[in-house]
């Protein structure tokens, strides 16, 4: 037989203020959250001195110091106008971008109204994630208007590409459901930041990421003196070394692990510091395995770059190398950018393409910008020379770019060569060219050769007649409606 016995009223309330006071709390942390409504006009990249249009999107953020707005920079990359509205209110305001790192795809807005942030309590950040910890992801995803909150656990912390700039960084994974619209809201442990949602995995139940505190506050750090720098970069390609012939061949001890510099960019802080055959072992005495991962916790491993990524542009770090059996440690200055000295630039947003059209013939630099013309699957459906000089081609000095003739504006003057394009260009009147600005400088500064003459890497030409060109240029902008024959940048 069943007992029932009166519980006082107090120990009642003490017992359900157990599961009460997270309610509470988890209401107290939804007045941060925000909506943000933004219109974008993005650059045409087949038709360079063009715009695609305005078009609008929206996404996610959360109020933290300073009378910031925390966010993907892929929300509000190539703005026009950007206005947000906090949980609960049916008012927008028109918000500006205060910084944006590409490179981690967070960026930070502000409103100019004081009236915005009257009664919102900022947003904490809080610790790098636990595998295995429960979180709370905040957002206001397509299908309503409302916020929305979705639970998850930690699954996995490690280096993953970053699908807004490609750059491969730290990242959490984790189960809970990120859609569109969901992203650049806040992921919370004990009401406190703990990751900035930014994508999801295609074709996959419940796999998204998000942005950890460590690249969180990076871009933070980066930000108090005013001015957003990045990630630096060393400019060492190095392979691993687990085989055992491989070790052997370079001197390894058994005690000893690393990986094998292969290659350095031009220009690279490690250029004339690391050679080619020495083996990095250790970077700001972290131990690097022969797979090629360091431990950024007990029993948790990341790719290396995990402690090159951790420096902001400008510091110094050390490497301890092994080079001709011998152990040594030299001293890197890290001052570039990431990306900064790559012969295929990453997807590039908020600046307008470059482009110069002679005599119909439209020449641009290769970039994965043009390269997404051919939509999602680029990578498959894009001109398979243009995608292997994306994928193997490497920078041979600085300042180089790969040149590629685009496509033609068809006109009298460059009949026979209508149907040319998207292959790349080596040289102008037989002088090889190592930028775009180099085959502008040939082609203007030979005004008294009656033929322009391009080749590209194979051999092939295409050859225009010079008092031709200059006679129809003008009819060629204007026919085309285009207003000049080069970018601003270029001019």
């Amino acid at each position: 037989m069943r007992q029932f016995r009166v519980i006082p009223l107090l120990v009642f309330i003490q017992f359900f203020g157990m599961f009460l006071a997270p309610l509470a709390a988890r209401a107290d942390v939804r007045e941060a959250m925000v909506k943000i409504f933004a219109v974008q006009n993005r650059p045409d990249y087949t038709n360079p001195w063009n715009m695609f249009g305005p078009g609008s999107l929206s996404g996610s953020g959360c109020v933290i110091s300073g009378n910031r707005i925390l966010t993907n920079a892929h929300v509000v990359s190539d703005n026009t106008f950007i206005e947000v509205r906090l949980f609960g209110q049916s008012k927008k305001y028109e918000a500006k971008v205060l910084a944006v790192s590409h490179e981690a795809d967070l960026a930070l807005l502000t409103v100019a109204d004081p009236e915005f942030y009257k009664g919102v309590e900022p947003l904490e950040i809080g610790e790098l994630a636990q595998v295995q910890q429960a979180v709370v992801v905040f957002g206001f995803p397509q299908g309503g208007d409302a916020l929305s909150t979705t639970t998850g656990v930690v699954s996995r912390i490690e280096h993953q590409v970053y699908a807004h700039s490609m750059l491969s960084l730290l990242a959490v994974q984790i189960d809970a459901a990120i859609n569109p619209g969901s992203s650049g809201g806040p992921v919370l442990v004990d009401n406190k930041i703990i990751g900035v949602a930014m994508q999801y995995l295609g074709n996959s139940e419940n796999i998204g990421y998000m942005v950890p505190v460590p690249i969180i506050n990076h871009f933070l750090d980066d930000l108090k003196d005013g001015h957003h720098d990045g990630f630096p970069e060393d400019g060492i390609y190095c392979q691993t070394m687990d085989n055992d012939g491989l070790r052997k061949r370079y001197g390894m001890k058994s005690d000893q692990s690393g990986c094998l510099v292969y290659r350095l960019t031009p220009g690279s802080p490690a250029e004339k510091v690391v050679k080619p055959g020495d083996v990095v072992m250790q970077i700001d005495d972290h131990k690097i395995a022969d797979d090629g991962t360091v431990e950024f916790r007990p029993k948790e491993r990341t790719n290396l770059n995990y402690y090159v990524q951790a420096h902001q542009l400008g510091d110094e770090m050390k490497l301890n190398i092994l080079r001709n059996g011998l152990d040594e440690q030299v001293k890197l200055k890290l001052d570039l950018p990431v990306g900064e000295n790559q012969l295929v630039p990453l997807e590039q947003y908020d600046v307008q393409p470059t482009y110069f059209i002679y005599g119909g013939l439209v020449f641009a630099p290769l970039t994965v910008n043009y390269l997404k013309t051919w939509g999602a699957t680029w990578f498959a459906n894009a001109p398979k020379n243009l995608v292997a000089s994306f994928q193997f081609d490497q920078l041979s000095k600085v300042g180089e770019e790969i040149v590629v003739l685009t496509r033609v504006l068809p006109d009298e003057v460059n009949r026979g060569y209508h149907n040319s394009g998207d292959y790349r260009i080596a040289k102008v009147n037989d002088q090889p060219i190592n930028n775009l600005k180099d085959l502008i400088r040939i082609v203007e500064g030979s005004r008294d050769e009656p033929f322009v003459t391009f080749t590209d890497r194979w051999g092939a030409a295409v050859v225009l007649d010079r008092k031709s060109v200059e006679a129809r240029k003008h009819e060629i902008l204007d026919k085309y409606r285009i207003k000049d024959d080069r970018s601003a940048n270029l001019k």
